[in-house]
């Protein structure tokens, strides 16, 4: 059976303190199930960082093989996903964040989604039943409920948890996301991937996942972030119509 080569981006920003110890320890993972020589890439997606991180990603990606680094300009998680992705030659494409909340080995589960079960996007949920969630606060427990409460009020969608960062789709499929409204430069654009994938009737795989809040590196600012996913909600939903057609 054909194995299915894949791209794992990871966003950075200003990550110079654990860049290196955490994508050595992602290497690590995939080099033992995946031994097959050419088959992936982690790809550092640095989105405007002003400390070291990028030297740091540039070395990491001279001594590994199978790292690469993308530099994107300015800041924004949505554009170091679409830059990284735009560039890549991979069957499957997607991302996990730096911290490496989501316990690795559920990336098996989500390969397999998509090379063995024909799945077309994976995403990660921490709101299922039969997730777990360690650490979290309850401030950001109910913010991300509130959030995703939004999301399926307001866009009509039914996925359980739109912000999780560890998702992954078919390269094949992502021209079309994009062209029918996943092109947001920031958060919201893992949130637009779920949503456009869903009105367009695409094979969605939910992953209850094991997940683990780093509360000591987070810089969300609840409030301001909510303003603006608000706004993003309603600049999507004015393409709910074409996305349909």
């Amino acid at each position: 059976m054909h194995k299915m080569t894949f791209d794992i981006t990871v966003p950075v920003l200003n990550e110079a303190p654990t860049l290196a110890q955490q994508i050595k320890i992602l290497h690590a993972f995939l080099r033992t199930h995946f031994p097959v020589a050419g088959q992936w890439r982690i790809v550092i997606a640095d989105n405007g960082s002003t400390d070291d991180t990028f030297a740091i990603a540039e070395r990491l990606a001279a001594v590994l093989p199978e790292v690469a680094v993308v530099k994107v300009p300015r800041r924004g998680v949505g554009l170091a996903l679409k830059t990284s992705w735009g560039q890549s030659q991979a069957d499957i494409v997607g991302y996990m964040d730096l911290d490496l909340a989501t316990d690795l080995p559920h990336f098996l589960e989500a390969y397999a989604a998509l090379a063995e079960q024909s799945y077309d996007i994976v995403y990660a949920t921490r709101l299922h039943p039969q997730a777990k969630v360690i650490g979290r606060t309850l401030r950001r427990e109910i913010a991300s409920r509130g959030f995703n409460w939004l999301l399926k009020r307001y866009l009509g969608v039914h996925f359980s948890d739109g912000m999780c960062g560890f998702k992954f789709l078919r390269r094949a499929v992502y021209p079309q996301l994009y062209e029918r409204g996943a092109q947001n430069d920031g958060w919201f654009f893992s949130t637009e991937l779920l949503t456009v994938a869903e009105w367009m009737g695409l094979k969605i795989y939910e992953l209850p996942v094991r997940w683990t809040d780093d509360v000591s590196s987070s810089r969300v600012k609840i409030l301001p972030l909510a303003k603006r996913y608000l706004q993003d909600m309603h600049q999507l939903k004015k393409r709910k119509g074409v996305v349909r057609t």
